[in-house]
């Protein structure tokens, strides 16, 4: 199988935490749909202190997802900052 696929998560709010929950969830079905893994590599939110219920352990932490859009540790970004402006329009313009 191929080397897994690098996502990167802006945004761990409702949506951004249950979007981390699900692919760690279901890892093997995306495996085999996907043909590779995906892995959860790297993660920005406002809060690295609050209690999202899901475990970022294996993920970077980015306090500014601009950086984390211009990392390499990253091949996909998943902007759920929410608005159109602002942190969510120069993470999407950086990556």
């Amino acid at each position: 199988m191929a080397d897994a696929l690098k996502i990167g998560v802006a945004g761990l709010g409702t949506v951004g935490a249950s979007l981390v929950r699900i692919i760690h969830d279901r890892q093997e079905s995306l495996a085999v749909s996907c043909g590779r893994a995906i892995d959860i590599t790297a993660v920005s939110a406002r809060s690295r202190d609050k209690d999202r219920g899901i475990d970022l352990s294996g993920a970077t932490w980015f306090d500014d997802p601009v950086e984390m859009a211009k990392s390499g540790d990253i091949e996909v970004l998943v902007e759920l900052i929410g608005g159109a402006d602002g942190a969510a329009r120069a993470a999407v313009e950086a990556a």
